[in-house]
């Protein structure tokens, strides 16, 4: 089959030329060795057979296997006999010293069998006449991760060496190349087809039963005169090598169409393939041998995409086997965690980025936790709710229109502008063949759907609010086309459950743009592009962040009031227009908003830290780490583009990597008393907020009384009731509580729909409800 520039891979070409076309005839690595020698005048010759059993050059040994050998030979190197025997004493060798050592030598991975380095004879592909082609072509594809385009592949391009394709074994494909057995009127034929064989020998390659058959021992008997002999003694014999497999392997684009015999049209319509995928190895590998040939014969990529993924690990960190088996068993995650959990699992994980993955049931039982059981809780939340409407008739939910979208409540726009960046990021994602990014969009999303949008709304829900149900459903059913191909059976029954349709693979993708025209579609203009509102409202949610990450690290519980938040940033009046939204989340009184300019003439200041770990850093920067500590404490450094610090040293500016340091932000007030009741933190981009955390009565009786409106609530669902069953309560609390339940004893009442509330007495807290 000719290439490009007369490359030529298999084809009666080489009958003239064989070495100019691209197949070598030539000795690997070892005889290479043994020819220098030679050239050097020093006498090399190969004692070992095929079998690695000694010839009749080693009359003494012959027939003997080399390692089989061993105790011999050192039999007559002690006594002198043997081949020594023939030698005049004062030239021969002599003993000097026998002793066993204990190291590492190679085996066959698949039997176990100690190898013999042995040089032998080759047939190689000329790969270097290539390679600035094949460096050109690799810069036209997309490789995930992007760094092993000039990395791993480009690396192993740029060292390419001629490739040996063939093997001295019987099975495989036969090399089809014919030799004169005359060195005297050499000849080299090489066949491309059935066809030239025919042509040549008469017939095709036949088994016993008359059918053609292209394997040994049949290929081996066309045999034929040399035409090149004038004697007509000679014969034209098939070299007895076969195909290295991975010859096979890299021919598969072309191969799997019988190509250029059958569907030529086919094959040239899809050549190069859309997009490859295997693990890192095969840069060295399968991708590299397509990419090989696809150059040598097409001079184009033989793919335009590939994903390069890393290495499966198991349980114990060693490379998954099925023989070890050291993996959770599969069946056994499927029943107990589903397949999308570990579907998900694996291509959430680094292993789509070229990383390794350790395999543990600890690992997917994440899965479903953070990804898998709220996307279900999100479902069920609203389900519970719409059943529940109209007095249990139900609420019959449908896409919003795109008329109604204006008048919506910000916390709705907010999540359908959000499901358009979703939509948005996971189908940039995926036509970028970048799997992982587009699992991360959606883990993002399923945060603000769960634990902001729904955590913020169930009042709503509660007063049956139809924009509330109609916004939810819109945002869910677009999810679950979004979300079908990475978790396709948690998709399909949410997508069935929500539009009782058949099935969310045979629904379209929810485009927000039309391909065609560029403009947006009927849910793309329900799914607003506000980036104002968005950019606000994940001011607020960092606000939320950080502020409950100072409750954590003050271990004052959410259910406890605080009195006072101050809250500084650029953009304050944008964060300002939540201000009831945050006193909800965050539980607290009143929120003070300013300006940094107002918080600096006010004595609030952000200190940023450089703590450096000498134990991590000191391997890699050696005497450097001093000098990296001493910057860090003198405040001699810098952030850079990336995130990580660089500190300076008089030896030039030094990056630290991760792992090596600790980056601290922190507020100080420059008033001690007011700093001593309160913590700060600054937030990721921009500003900080400073939480009041003394306390005072009234805020410890009402922090009581939440504390008993969670217990009731817990009361409630023990007893299966229904969210919407009112409910006699009776609440039983120790003597020095109970004015703190009767102060808040209406605010109870109202959260638990309790519609009567007697308080009692006793040793501990304790609840008693009924359905009333």
């Amino acid at each position: 089959m000719p290439g490009p520039n007369g490359y030529t891979i298999f084809t009666a070409d080489y009958v003239d030329t064989v070495e100019g076309t691209g197949l070598v005839h030539q000795a690997p690595y070892g005889e290479d060795d043994m020819n220098t020698l030679n050239a050097h005048g020093v006498k090399s010759t190969d004692v070992l057979d095929a079998g690695c059993r000694f010839t009749s050059q080693c009359p003494e040994y012959e027939g003997m296997y080399v390692f089989d050998a061993n105790l011999p030979i050192l039999r007559n190197l002690r006594a002198g006999d043997g081949p020594l025997a023939e030698i005049p004493e004062d030239q021969r060798a002599i003993l000097f010293q026998e002793k066993s050592y204990v190291h590492s030598y190679p085996h066959c991975w698949r039997c176990a069998t100690p190898l013999i380095y042995k040089p032998v004879s080759s047939w190689f592909v000329s790969v270097t006449k290539i390679k600035p082609r094949l460096l050109e072509l690799n810069q036209q594809i997309n490789w995930i991760p992007g760094n092993v385009k000039d990395g791993q592949f480009g690396k192993w391009l740029a060292n390419a060496r001629d490739w040996s394709i063939s093997r001295n074994r019987f099975w495989g494909s036969p090399i089809p190349v014919w030799v004169s057995d005359d060195p005297k009127y050499p000849r080299v034929d090489v066949y491309g087809s059935l066809e030239e064989l025919k042509a040549d020998f008469g017939d095709y390659p036949r088994d016993k039963d008359g059918n053609v058959n292209m394997h040994r021992p049949w290929i081996d008997n066309l045999t034929r005169v040399n035409p090149d002999d004038p004697t007509g003694k000679s014969h034209m014999h098939r070299i007895s090598d076969v195909l290295d497999c991975w010859f096979e392997s890299g021919s598969m684009s072309f191969a799997q169409f019988h190509y250029p015999f059958e569907n030529k049209e086919k094959f040239e319509q899809h050549f190069p393939a859309d997009y490859i995928v295997e693990y890192i190895g095969q840069t060295r590998g399968w991708f590299y041998l397509l990419h090989v040939m696809a150059t040598a014969l097409f001079d184009r990529p033989a793919f335009k995409n590939v994903i390069c993924h890393g290495i499966v690990l198991g349980s114990d960190g060693q490379k998954m086997s099925k023989h070890l088996r050291n993996y959770p068993d599969v069946n056994g995650v499927f029943d107990k965690y589903g397949s999308d959990a570990m579907r998900w699992f694996l291509m959430s994980s680094p292993i789509l980025r070229g990383g390794n993955l350790i395999v543990t049931a600890e690992g997917i039982r994440d899965t479903v936790r953070q990804v898998m059981l709220p996307v279900w809780s999100s479902y069920y939340f609203f389900t519970l709710y719409a059943n529940a409407a109209n007095g249990g008739a139900g609420f019959d939910a449908r896409q919003l229109r795109a008329d109604e979208v204006a008048g919506l409540p910000q916390m709705d726009r907010y999540l359908l502008a959000r499901t358009r960046r979703l939509v948005e990021r996971v189908e940039k994602s995926l036509n970028e063949f970048a799997i992982s990014d587009a699992c991360d969009a959606v883990s993002d999303f399923i945060d603000v759907l769960t634990n902001w949008y729904i955590r913020n709304t169930r009042d709503r829900f509660w007063n049956e609010d139809a924009n509330a149900f109609n916004t939810l459903y819109t945002v869910l059913e677009a999810f679950m086309r979004v979300l079908a191909p990475l978790a396709p059976m948690e998709a399909e029954s949410v997508w069935r459950g929500l539009t009782g349709g058949e099935s969310v693979h045979l629904a379209d993708w929810p485009y927000v743009v039309d391909e065609k025209t560029g403009a947006d579609t009927e849910l793309g203009r329900v799914l607003v592009d506000d980036p104002a509102l968005v950019s606000a409202m994940e001011k607020v949610r960092e606000v939320v962040s950080g502020t409950l990450s100072l409750r954590k690290a003050a271990k004052i519980r959410v259910r406890q009031p605080l009195a006072k938040l101050t809250v500084v940033a650029e953009d304050v009046d944008a964060v300002k227009a939540y201000d009831e939204l945050l006193k909800s989340e965050l539980n607290v009184k009143d929120i003070e908003f300013c300006t940094m300019e107002d918080a600096g003439s006010r004595g609030l200041k952000i200190v940023h830290e450089l703590r450096v770990n000498a134990r991590a850093a000191g391997p890699r920067l050696g005497k450097q780490v001093q000098f990296a500590i001493k910057a860090s404490k003198s405040g001699d450094w810098s952030v850079n583009a990336s995130g990580a610090p660089v500190v300076s040293t008089p030896s030039g500016d030094l990056e630290l990597v991760e792992g090596e340091y600790e980056l601290i932000n922190r507020v100080e007030e420059e008033n001690a008393a007011e700093a001593a009741a309160s913590v700060s933190a600054a937030l990721p981009t921009g500003g900080f907020v400073i939480l009041d955390t003394a306390l005072d009565d009234d805020l410890l009786a009402e922090g009581y009384a939440r504390d008993a409106i969670r217990v009731v609530q817990d009361a409630r669902k023990a007893a299966d009731l229904d969210i919407a069953d009112r409910i006699s309560l009776v609440l039983t609390v120790p003597a020095v509580d109970v004015a703190k339940v009767e102060q808040f004893k209406d605010l109870i009442a109202r959260e638990t729909l309790a519609t009567s509330f007697e308080v009692k007495e006793g040793a501990e807290l304790a609840v008693e409800v009924a359905k009333a």
